[in-house]
């Protein structure tokens, strides 16, 4: 699974993100955010405020964006609120980046359905094109994660590369996603399944087929 550890806290560390500040527009919507809140509560968008200090560190790298501590060390003190209070949540979800990634965050479901439909193949078809997990290719455009279940079971094996799902996936078709990245492209997201359009049973409903069309009553038949 993802290492959830800080990256390590050095003085180029400091020297680079020490003086960090929310541009004018990110600062705008932290403070939207916090408007939500009661009067004292404004601790409440430490969630977003991480996001968008994230999605900032993102812009000035040209990356997906993670969050030095320094950065984490800014949006306590925006919020009033202990480094560590922000650090706990920063650690717990893993819309957070700890390390730093690359352009394209590329994370691969590996739970059981995912992995009985063949995501060992997709882990293999990414360490192919020398990904490595945790770790920022020679290139900069990729890094690898592999996580828990993100919730497209029925369309398994799936990853998410940065905000979009890409399901159905096989290592050839994978290497379609990937090579459209690579070349600046925007490729098809979710179901890679040709005819497929979200979730619904190859070939066809094989049940409760006469609601297909219109609504149908089916209790006099039970």
């Amino acid at each position: 699974m993802a290492d959830r550890s800080l990256a390590a806290d050095t003085p180029e560390l400091r020297e680079r993100w020490g003086n960090f500040v929310f541009t004018a527009a990110n600062k705008a919507e932290a403070d939207k955010h916090i408007a939500k809140y009661p009067e004292g509560r404004q601790r409440s968008a430490v969630m977003p405020l991480l996001f968008l200090a994230q999605a900032q560190v993102g812009e000035e790298t040209n990356t997906q964006g993670w969050l030095p501590l320094p950065v984490m060390e800014y949006v306590a003190d925006y919020l009033d609120m202990p480094v560590i209070r922000v650090v706990e949540v920063a650690t717990f979800y893993f819309m957070y980046n700890l390390q730093p990634v690359g352009k394209y965050h590329v994370q691969v479901c590996g739970t059981t359905p995912c992995m009985l439909r063949g995501s060992d193949e997709i882990i293999a078809a990414c360490k192919k094109r020398g990904m490595e997990k945790g770790r920022v290719s020679a290139d900069g455009l990729w890094t690898l994660t592999e996580v828990e279940c993100m919730g497209n079971c029925a369309t398994a094996p799936m990853v998410q590369i940065n905000d979009d799902n890409y399901e159905d996936l096989t290592p050839e078709r994978l290497d379609a996603v990937l090579d459209a990245l690579a070349a600046g492209e925007q490729p098809k997201t979710g179901t890679q399944e040709p005819g497929r359009h979200t979730s619904e049973p190859l070939g066809g409903p094989t049940t409760l087929k006469e609601m297909v069309d219109a609504n149908h009553d089916y209790r006099s038949e039970w």
